[in-house]
């Protein structure tokens, strides 16, 4: 506004200059010479032509009337959509052992951080009674399997009756049954470790009393991790196995790009949700039921195509959607029809063409053939 008013003032200025010359030169005296009245007009035209010099410099664009904006070309690229949700690390062989036997804790062979092998004893239990009963009955068998050995031998030999044979052989039978009940219950004694892994806490203190269901070890794999995610239902038609998964821990500031595993194809009656899980590497460090962040890859455009941010895209009043393109300085109306969102960007089906200069800053209040200039 102050430029223009500035520009005005000036033009007065020069306009007021004029005239006081052409005044002048009209005022002069009368007996001048015809060659000094040419010469006062060759004098005349050389200064306006300088005031006309001046009020071009002053004007300058501002005599135009475009609009300064910004425009650039689209460039192809893969659109993708993804589906954002929370998951969790998942330990596939996780376990909190017990003792299957009431008892105080005798020994406890392992600790924090140790690597076990599956059916390696990890704790035990005061099994000293149940020892004494194996090694009573231990003597007993002895004597049963002798009786039997014999009474077998002599039924053999048709010497006898069946009956003592029968008799014998129930006896030897029951014997074994007892000593394999009790070494049963020696086993339920101990804590041994059903898989391989690393222990990862101990609950249990030397000289204490547990009881079955009292956690004692924990023991994980760390070499089979796995994410998991309940996804909404509407989402069962486009999530599938190989899908490409973005990941992020927030809590690591870790990123990796991993597959798709397995999708449920039952749909949980309660949350109507179904299960997905990302099979995890032991490349790196993970914690079970560590929070991660999942952007599952949904949808990929065919080809190359064209996509903008969305608030580029307008509508006018007949709810078409339509962007401006720079063209021959003026800006030109195009009617696009949108495909996928994601982002706040939007995939362009119809429309435009790579040739199109967009116009993506100053098209607020911009109409359909505006004089236009693109900032450099």
């Amino acid at each position: 506004m102050n430029k223009l008013l500035k520009t005005k003032n000036s033009k007065l200025i020069i306009a007021l200059a004029i005239t006081t010359i052409l005044l002048t030169a009209c005022g002069g005296k009368k007996e001048e010479s015809l060659t000094d009245l040419k010469t006062k007009q060759a004098e005349l035209k050389t200064q306006l032509a300088e005031i006309s010099t001046q009020i071009s410099k002053l004007e300058g664009d501002s005599g135009k009337k475009f609009v300064l904006v910004e425009a650039a070309p689209i460039v192809p690229t893969s659109f993708k959509t993804y589906i954002n949700v929370q998951g969790r690390v998942d330990a596939e062989e996780s376990v909190s052992l017990a003792s299957e036997m009431p008892g105080t804790i005798t020994k406890i062979n392992v600790k924090v951080g140790d690597e076990v092998s599956k059916g390696q004893v990890l704790a035990e239990t005061d099994a000293r009674a149940l020892q004494q009963s194996i090694s009573d009955l231990q003597t007993n068998s002895e004597l049963v399997n002798q009786l039997y050995e014999k009474q077998k031998n002599l039924w053999d030999q048709k010497i006898g009756t069946e009956v003592q044979y029968l008799q014998a052989k129930t006896q030897k039978e029951s014997m074994e049954k007892k000593m394999a009940t009790l070494q049963e219950q020696v086993r339920m004694s101990k804590v041994i470790s059903p898989i391989n892994g690393t222990v990862d806490a101990i609950d249990i203190k030397l000289g204490q009393l547990t009881a079955p269901g009292m956690p004692a070890i924990r023991v994980i794999n760390f070499t089979n991790l796995k994410l998991k995610a309940d996804l909404a239902e509407s989402y069962a038609s486009k999530v599938h196995k190989g899908d490409e998964v973005l990941i992020k821990f927030p809590d690591t500031n870790d990123s990796l790009i991993a597959k798709v595993n397995y999708v449920s194809r039952a749909i949980n009656a309660m949350s109507r949700t179904f299960n997905v899980e990302i099979l995890l590497d032991n490349k790196k460090e993970y914690h079970p039921n560590q929070i991660a962040i999942m952007n599952i890859n949904d949808y990929v455009s065919v080809k190359p195509t064209l996509s903008m941010p969305l608030n580029y895209v307008q509508k006018d009043l007949k709810g078409n959607h339509f962007v401006l393109v720079a063209n021959n300085n003026k800006a030109e109306k195009r009617l696009v029809i949108l495909g996928k969102e994601y982002n706040g960007r939007v995939e362009i089906k119809e429309g435009l063409s790579e040739s199109d200069l967009l116009i993506t800053s100053g098209y607020d209040g911009l109409n359909e053939g505006d004089a236009i200039k693109i900032k450099q």
